[in-house]
């Protein structure tokens, strides 16, 4: 060995070494840094698993001291090593798709939640992005985030001693949180500029980074901004909707424009929820100032590389503005920058073009703008299916472009210590950075008293975690000392836990459990067989009735039969939903169908051996069976109806009490559950990598990114001749849409098929190659529409451009069943989604 392996790392070194690590998000994720922190100092590393508030705060004699030992040294080296290896190694995606042409996703949101030290999240929408942002890390799939930076993020909850939610809004130190700004090759701070009316407005820029994706942060809290701008991005989901508006309108144009800065050109723009769809906007912008063409073709090139990710799952949840409000910061932009009427900006985000009073709609906006458009979970896009069909009328609601992935949880950030070593001895170190395949085999062989264990450990750490925050939380409330002695014996090791945490609204229906309260003091204390619940949640500091819910389970927890069994958890965030996901039995959900587009909290508590009582909505309606959880609802809709809540509570109570508790108590010989162990290992087995977003950046990749980069490519290839094309054919489409009809409809049975026969006249200027004509059935059982193209034949006597069109079919359906239609054609376009035409023979007589 040579001497040079001996030599004692230098102070610097030993600091640049640090500072990499503590400004790498993989820590969040990859824990094996966690000793070396806490070796740094123990107690704020406890409070706030932020490495670089640790750095940044500590003594530079306490630091001297402990990097000058050898083991740290050696600690230190070891995790370098590790980080170094990981970054450079060839990933998942490198390996699967070696040739794809696919360089870039630029993934835009409004929040991203990647670790409790970077508070810029609310709650699922930032959880999906950031945990996918890890996977994408972990698979080496080329996406970079674009986000906001907010001064004071969510809210932080404090519960008063009366039981009332109070909003605090800290503020969110750059200097303490693990990034840094990003820099101009001159070491100047990279700072962009928008036009805002009346001045210009300065944005800030900074680098997050998560192990191989980068995060990029936008800010407003610029000394050389007035100051109404400097607080534009202050909080998250704060002000009204001008406040909205600006913060849309930097996260879309500033975020896109950061990226052409950095030189970066992504392929596909993945927008997470319509809030980012003024990127397609200016996306657009910077095509046509590249390559000197005008709007129409810009948008119609760069949307084939756009997808659209909505999380809505209903119609009102849309953000829209006046056109006062837009004009009022888009005119000049449309004008000048476009190089379009103000209007025709306006009726990219309506549903009638024509509609000067209807608002302008950020969800209209992203489908008119985008190739693709899914949803969250298989039945939020067929609800998303439902609210979109305005935009296709007359188009069947199963034709509405809305496909669907169903989001999944990123599992390294989740699982426990004793879940990951169960995890890694059954199925190998690299299980999340691959395709999963053997994974659900492989858990399987594993003794149920490994399984049992791991609910024991996890459960064990929660009642520890439990009983010293809410001692703390009551401490702050001012209690008395017996009440903080109380607080250190709440729960109990052994009993069945419950865990309920998300946030606090009426469709949530978080109360469900409430609704008969001695019922469920008799379930939480029955003396052979004890129950505990562990709650968390806020409400939106404007939803009087959200805070009124978490006032009435604070009062109840306070009753005295259940003071130990029953404890809401103020100020919930990513390190209290990380110890209550890996400790409790149960998860349970309760929200009224369809109202939860996918839910991501369940999903959580797999990875962990923990198990599912949740309503048939969202993740849990396609992942549902008896061997895995158990479930609520009829797979239908009821509204707001009281009755249908209490039917659903008399229902929730019953599996409780026949189910739930009898099989969690009823243990053989050795003193396990084997029925309880059986439908945990179904669930981890079968469930946690299918909710994975190793699956979900996967599927991303394999359904969407690559076909819309090919797309993207497609048409702007040839200085962009197929999307002139496009253009083109859109145009004479609609031109011509309003004179096309039908004639004569007939069927006979010849040679054992159906012989159908429709005339169809096109306006004399109508390319026949520009429209399909096809006979459509509705699908039977279940099963897809058939849609069969009709041939075009030969000419109609004494028209210019009538065709008779035919198709031959088995008659396994009467025939009555087909209806001719006509709909446009191009084998570059997305149809409907760029052209919404369709011409339905009303009564075809099948003569």
């Amino acid at each position: 060995m040579s001497s040079s392996a001996h030599r004692t790392p230098s102070a610097p070194a030993i600091s640049d070494a640090l500072t990499d690590l503590a400004l790498d998000l993989r820590w969040s994720f990859n824990h094996s840094a966690d000793q070396l922190w806490e070796r740094l100092d123990p107690e704020l590393w406890e409070l706030t698993h932020n490495p670089w508030v640790v750095l940044q705060t500590m003594s530079r004699e306490r630091l001297q001291a402990v990097t000058t030992e050898p083991e740290f040294q050696n600690l230190l080296a070891d995790l370098n090593r590790e980080r170094q290896t990981a970054l450079r190694s060839e990933g998942w995606f490198q390996r699967a798709h070696p040739r794809s042409g696919l360089t870039g996703v630029a993934y835009f949101s409004m929040e991203f939640m990647l670790s409790e030290a970077l508070p810029i999240y609310s709650g699922g929408l930032g959880n999906v992005a950031g945990d996918q942002l890890k996977a994408a890390s972990n698979l080496a799939v080329p996406v970079t985030g674009i986000g906001l930076l907010y001064q004071l993020g969510y809210f932080r909850q404090e519960i008063d001693a009366t039981g009332h939610q109070q909003a605090l809004y800290p503020f969110n130190d750059p200097g303490q949180l693990p990034i840094k700004p990003l820099r101009e090759p001159s070491g100047e701070w990279l700072r962009l500029s928008l036009d805002f009316p009346g001045s210009r407005l300065w944005l800030r820029t900074w680098q997050v980074q998560v192990g191989r994706t980068k995060l990029y942060l936008l800010d407003t809290n610029d000394p050389a901004n007035i100051p109404a701008h400097r607080g534009i991005t202050s909080e998250l989901y704060g002000g009204g909707p001008e406040l909205r508006l600006k913060q849309e309108l930097i996260l879309g144009i500033g975020g896109w424009r950061l990226l052409n800065a950095l030189g970066l050109q992504p392929e596909v723009c993945h927008l997470n929820e319509g809030h980012a769809a003024f990127a397609v906007l200016e996306r657009a912008r910077s095509y046509m100032a590249s390559n000197k063409v005008s709007f129409d073709p810009a948008l119609t090139i760069t949307r084939a590389g756009n997808l659209f990710t909505t999380h809505t799952p209903v119609d009102a949840g849309f953000d829209r503005f006046s056109a006062d409000l837009m004009e009022k910061y888009f005119k000049t932009y449309a004008e000048k920058e476009l190089s379009i009427p103000f209007h025709e900006l306006l009726a990219l985000g309506r549903r009638d073009r024509g509609d000067l009073s209807e608002p302008f709609n950020m969800a209209y906006l992203a489908v008119h703008g985008s190739g693709a458009i899914n949803g969250v979970s298989q039945l939020h896009g067929q609800v998303s299916r439902r609210i979109f069909q305005p935009l296709f009328p007359r188009w069947p609601e199963i034709e509405v472009p809305v496909t669907h992935v169903t989001n999944g949880v990123h599992t390294p950030t989740w699982d426990s210590a004793e879940a990951d070593s169960l995890w890694e001895r059954a199925c190998g170190k690299d299980r999340w950075r691959e395709n999963m395949a053997g994974m659900e085999e492989c858990l399987r062989k594993g003794g149920d008293s490994d399984f049992w264990k791991l609910r024991a450990s996890g459960r064990k750490s929660l009642v520890q975690y439990v009983r010293k925050r809410y001692a703390r939380q009551l401490a702050e409330q001012g209690s008395s000392t017996e009440d903080l002695a109380q607080a250190a014996q709440v729960l109990d090791n052994d009993a069945l836990t419950l865990g309920f945490a998300r946030r606090f609204a009426t469709y949530k229906r978080p109360n469900l459990l409430l609704r008969d309260p001695q019922r469920l003091v008799r379930i939480l204390t029955n003396r052979d067989r004890p129950v505990q619940l562990v709650l968390a949640g806020k409400a939106h500091p404007q939803d009087l009735a959200g805070q009124d819910m978490i006032r009435q389970w604070v009062e109840f927890s306070r009753r005295p039969e259940v003071r130990s069994r029953v404890i809401f958890l103020s100020d919930y965030d990513v390190l209290m939903a990380e110890q209550l996901v890996q400790g409790v039995d149960l998860w349970v959900n309760t929200p009224r169908r369809p109202w939860e587009a996918s839910g991501t909290s369940g999903m959580k508590v797999l990875v962990n051996g923990g198990l599912n009582l949740s309503e048939l909505d969202g993740w849990w309606a396609e992942a549902y069976s008896p061997e895995v959880g158990w479930a609520l609802g009829d797979m239908r809709e009821h509204g707001d109806d009281p009755a249908w809540d209490e039917k659903e509570a008399e229902a929730l109570y019953g599996l409780l009490e026949r189910e739930v508790v009898p099989e969690f108590y009823l243990r053989d010989e050795h003193g396990i559950p084997r029925g309880w162990v059986a439908r945990m290992r179904e669930s981890m087995a079968r469930l946690t990598p299918r909710f994975s977003t190793n699956r979900v950046v996967r599927q991303y990749t394999e359904e969407h990114y690559l076909s819309a980069a090919s797309a993207f490519k497609g048409r702007a290839k040839n200085q962009g001749a197929l999307g002139l094309d496009l253009v083109k054919w859109k145009a004479e489409v609609a031109n011509h849409w309003s004179m096309v009809r039908f004639g004569f409809a007939t069927v006979e049975q010849k040679d054992g098929q159906f012989l159908f026969e429709v005339q169809v006249y096109l306006d004399d200027d109508l390319d026949p190659d520009a429209v399909s004509v096809e006979l459509y059935a509705q699908g039977q059982n279940g099963k897809t529409p058939v849609r069969h193209p009709m041939n075009r034949g030969e000419h109609l006597v004494g028209s210019i451009n009538g065709f008779l069109y035919t198709a031959r079919i088995p008659p396994n359906r009467p025939a009555a069943d087909y209806t001719p239609r006509v709909i446009p054609q191009h084998t570059g376009a997305f149809v409907p989604m760029e052209a919404p035409f369709i011409l339905w023979h009303d009564s075809p007589s099948w003569r």
